[in-house]
């Protein structure tokens, strides 16, 4: 049987990542704008990214190009963008720093377990509520870079809402994955023990 062909870095898919990431400081630029027009240029970068998103990993599947570095690379790209988009609009105002702080050691701590999980050999299934919550935070976001008013909708108050029901999913789906890896560890040394 011949050893599958390592795809290397530049694959198409880990193009389009890598473009992401350099999306993320140009999203900053606009943001330092205060005119309604650079918001909206700054909105449609962050949409355009998360939209690369799903190309990227369609593409590296479709090509049969999946790589260790493309899996680390993808969310971390991701995670990239909103945590640097949200750190850049606390002294905007637009965002509670509380909110930014909560969401970003969620993050954390769930990165955190998944690293423990996987150096364990645990599997935990991704849960809906993580796509849902990614929807959500996603245009809360994109309506908090509008910031401004537009067509009698109040897109400040909108993104705020939208970012407040992420939260509220975002903490219960990452409750549930502690819970999920507790159990299982618990159910596993047991295991060891009658073994």
């Amino acid at each position: 049987m011949a050893a599958k062909r390592d795809p290397g870095f530049w694959t198409p898919a880990n193009i389009i990542t890598v473009a992401r990431v350099v999306m993320i400081p140009v999203v900053m630029v606009f943001l330092f704008d205060p005119a309604p027009t650079a918001g909206w240029i700054a909105m449609a970068i962050f949409v355009v990214a998360g939209v690369s998103d799903l190309i990227d990993g369609y593409l590296a599947r479709l090509y049969g190009q999946v790589s260790v570095i493309g899996a680390f690379l993808d969310p971390l790209a991701d995670k990239l963008m909103v945590m640097a988009v949200m750190v850049m609009l606390i002294p905007l105002g637009r965002i509670p720093a509380w909110l930014v702080v909560l969401l970003l050691a969620r993050e954390l701590v769930i990165t955190g377990l998944r690293g423990i999980a996987s150096a364990e050999g645990i599997i935990i299934s991704a849960s809906s509520g993580g796509k849902f919550k990614t929807a959500y935070q996603m245009t809360g976001l994109s309506f908090l870079l509008i910031h401004y008013r537009y067509l009698e909708i109040e897109c400040h108050t909108v993104g705020l809402w939208l970012m407040y029901i992420s939260s509220a999913i975002s903490l219960w789906s990452g409750w549930m994955y502690c819970w999920e890896f507790a159990k299982i560890s618990r159910l596993r040394k047991v295991g060891e023990g009658a073994g």
